[in-house]
Parts: C-alpha cells; structure tokens; sequence
C-alpha cells in the first residue's frame, strides 16, 4: 500500500509510538491529525513536526468522538487512515489487587473506544480509494502477561475483532493492518519497565515497511520472534514470557 500523500487521524498521537508514527508519516508527505486528551502535550508534538495539526479529544468520551468526527468531517474530509493507537495499562497481579475498576478503564480505552471511532469512520473510509484502518495491540495479543491481565486480555479482544473487521472488508477499498509491537519505551510503559523497551522510532520504521508490503500483521521485534515460539509451542512460549520479568 503507498502511505504517502494520505490523510491520516492518529488516536494518542501526542507521545510515545503515536508521535513517532505521526512524525515518520509527515516525513513522507502525508497529512496527519493527531488527537488525545491533553492540549498541551498534543501541542507540544505538533510544534516539533511539520504537517501536523492536533484536535483534543478523549476517545472514551461519546461527546468529544462525535465532536472529533464532526471537525474531521467538516475540515479533512479526505481523511483515508484511521491509526487506533490510544492505549492504557495498569501493572498488577491478580491474587493481590482487585481487576475490575482497571478493567474498566482498560477495556474503554483499549477496546470500546476503538470500535466506536471506527464506526463512526467507517462510511466515509469506504468511500476513500486506498483507505487504510491500522489497529495497534500487542505482543500481549498473543499470549498474556500474568502482571498485565486486563491489559492483556484487551489487546487479545482487539486482536480478535481487527481479524473479523478485515475479514468483512475484505470486499471494499479499505485495508485493515494489526500493529503487534513488544514492550517499548514511552511513557505508557513507564511503571511496567518500559526503560528496557524498544525506541518507538523502531516500531514507527517497521510499521512503515509493513504498509507498505501489504503485511496486515505487522509484528515488530519481540513479537515477531514470540509469535514463531508461540506457533511451535503455545504453553512453552507462554511460560518463557512471563519468566521475562
């Protein structure tokens, strides 16, 4: 797929693997929206980039999606990629903290969120010769983490619903991608040891290279050496991530 000269919407593009996307995409002559919850970091990012404008939203609010679709709408109508990438975690182990409050959270932003934009996206995109929608989960899509359990099993979720969303597209223009990347270093990651992740910068490159290939999976270091292990040997494979930390 070309990735350039798009317009392009990009979920928690204010830092971390967002920015980067955002900053690696504007390289390569696209438009590109970034949108989150704080102004000031948004404003931050697009002060650092060329082509890049920010609208602030939370995408687990109703209102404010409905206000992001109606100003994109209504501004960048030519919008052609939907990047899902905002994303929350909480680091805890099951036999000692309660899960259902950060699952909440968790699920709204990682998941619920993600199905609503996307419908609300969807019949313009199709619209759209070369629309792409790009889904970020996980390696812990694959397998989960047993200090990331709601986390990991949003990602999981995610997983299984980008599946079924390319599958019934499978007949219009639009492309549906799943961005796999392993532990990385952002603030996201920061109280789940990110600092021993990889730049974000090295999953944005991959990224691009995936698109561009047409591999709908992309998955990016780690996790493209786990899911091999986890085709061989599910329980092994397993095992050998959660011994990591």
């Amino acid at each position: 797929m070309n990735i350039s000269n798009k317009t392009v919407l990009i979920t928690g593009g204010g830092s971390g693997i967002g920015f980067a996307i955002a900053k690696t995409l504007s390289e390569k002559n696209n438009k590109v929206i970034i949108t989150g919850r704080s102004e000031g970091r948004l404003k931050d990012a697009v002060a650092k980039l060329n082509n890049v404008s920010y609208f602030v939203a939370d995408v687990t609010k109703e209102d404010d999606v409905t206000k992001l679709v109606d100003y994109l709408n209504k501004q960048h109508p030519a919008l052609d990629v939907l990047i899902n990438n905002a994303g929350q975690a909480f680091a805890y182990e099951l036999n000692e903290t309660p899960a259902y409050e950060n699952a909440i959270a968790e699920i709204q932003t990682n998941y619920l969120s993600v199905i609503r934009l996307t419908d609300k996206l969807l019949p313009s995109l199709k619209e759209k010769a070369g629309a792409a929608i790009v889904n970020v989960t996980s390696v812990l899509a694959i397998a989960p983490s047993h200090d990331l359990p709601t986390y990991s099993a949003t990602k999981a979720a995610l997983h299984s619903y980008t599946q079924a969303l390319r599958y019934s597209l499978a007949n219009t223009r639009i492309k549906v991608f799943e961005l796999y990347p392993p532990l990385v270093n952002t603030e996201l990651s920061a109280g789940i040891g990110g600092e021993n992740g990889i730049p974000p910068q090295q999953v944005a490159d991959e990224f691009i290279q995936g698109v561009e290939a047409d591999n709908f999976n992309i998955r990016v270091g780690f996790a493209a050496q786990f899911w091999d292990a986890h085709l061989k040997n599910p329980d092994e494979a397993f095992k050998a991530l959660n011994s990591r930390r």
